[in-house]
């Protein structure tokens, strides 16, 4: 007898009870459920009650890699966590609360970073990856190590007020190359933390990616290769997108230029860290500029947050120029141009995008402060309030 046809217990006759009375699911559906696996790249407004609905169905391994832990801010739209979990591991907490809401569901967890390294051995052990990530460079490696595996990608991002849903599969169609070939400019698109999203949204997208990993699993219906659905939750308003497989696609074209995993964060332009050469965009840490202001060096502090962000949390001493202002009154800072001009946002992404228009006007001494007022807020100085 095959692992899908172990005979269910009476326990989970009872449990299972209304996916066995649906004739097109049945008890050989649920014995696929509990022999399948899958992988959730993220834990957090998606993958969270992604994950719950998988476990809830019976989905008998479920892995989750995330390196974040559980802050205040994640409380208004990841579900799996509460007031009491902030400052977990986010991968710890949420295993215990699958674990807990079904027994007969193994959660293996990695707590740290997704990377070319290790994502080809971590999805070979899985019949499906879920991606609920919100940064492209692991959204274009989730993509290419599936397409390399032939492995589904059940693909969900979401925006504000928007959100978007596909399976990519290229073995049967597009792959996520072939809707976006190449990744937007640094800073051109807000993340979630920059822009705000709706609490609720990421559940609607996530039901969506749930549904969509169940019928892989099972075989059920139509699934959405070769499609994208698109959500307005302000209009209550679903687009359906027809896509193609693109034969000219870098990964899963005729003639593929991509034969291995690459380095993601260079193919989406992030920037280089500290030590990085002249000319290029250097990152510090709030830790090391609170560090320098400490020690005396002369620096300039420049916030290009909005007013609103401003009244809520500022760091002391820091120039407010918004970011939509800045060009405009560059001027301000030429005095400041031989020595270090030091940007903060919210978490980075507007400063980078500040700090690009400074090096093209020749100040060659901007840095952008990775992490942004957040980071300078979670290791240097508590005092500043945190917002979303």
């Amino acid at each position: 007898m095959s692992e899908s046809e172990t005979p269910l217990r009476p326990d989970q006759f009872d449990r299972y009870r209304r996916h066995l009375t649906l004739p097109e699911l049945g008890l050989a559906g649920q014995q696929k459920l509990l022999a399948a696996s899958v992988l959730l790249i993220g834990a957090g407004g998606l993958g969270c009650p992604t994950a719950q609905y998988l476990a809830a169905a019976g989905v008998g391994t479920i892995g989750l890699v995330d390196d974040d832990v559980v802050s205040a801010s994640n409380l208004q739209r990841q579900i799996l966590y509460s007031t009491a979990d902030v400052g977990r591991p986010k991968v710890e907490v949420a295993k215990e609360r699958l674990e807990g809401l079904n027994p007969d569901v193994t959660v293996k967890t990695l707590q740290g970073r997704l990377d070319s390294s290790n994502a080809m051995e971590l999805f070979a052990d899985y019949d499906v990856i879920v991606d609920g990530t919100d940064n492209f460079p692991t959204r274009y490696l989730t993509n290419d190590a599936c397409v390399l595996l032939g492995k589904p990608n059940v693909h969900g991002s979401i925006f504000r007020f928007e959100g978007q849903a596909s399976v990519f599969d290229a073995t049967k169609g597009p792959c996520y190359r072939c809707l976006y070939p190449e990744p937007p400019p640094p800073g051109a698109v807000p993340s979630c933390a920059e822009g705000g999203v709706l609490g609720i949204l990421p559940g609607t997208i996530a039901m969506v990616q749930a549904t969509e990993t169940l019928k892989l699993l099972t075989g059920l219906g139509e699934t959405l290769i070769g499609r994208l659905l698109h959500y307005d939750a302000l209009d209550m308003a679903w687009r359906e997108f027809k896509m193609k497989k693109d034969p000219g696609c870098a990964m899963c074209g005729e003639s593929r230029t991509i034969e291995a995993l690459i380095d993601y964060e260079g193919f989406c332009g992030m920037p280089a860290r500290e030590g990085t050469a002249a000319g290029e965009l250097v990152q510090t840490s709030a830790s090391d500029y609170a560090r320098r202001r400490a020690a005396g060096e002369t620096m300039t502090l420049v916030d290009v947050r909005r007013e609103d962000e401003v009244a809520t949390a500022a760091i002391e001493g820091a120039l407010w120029i918004p970011l939509d202002e800045l060009e405009a009154r560059i001027g301000e800072l030429l005095k400041a141009k031989d020595e270090p001009i030091v940007i903060h946002c919210h978490h980075g992404g507007r400063s980078e995008k500040a700090v690009r228009l400074l090096l093209e006007r020749g100040f060659a001494t901007a840095e952008n402060l990775d992490g942004g007022i957040e980071a300078w807020s979670l290791t240097v100085d508590p005092s500043v309030p945190r917002y979303s």
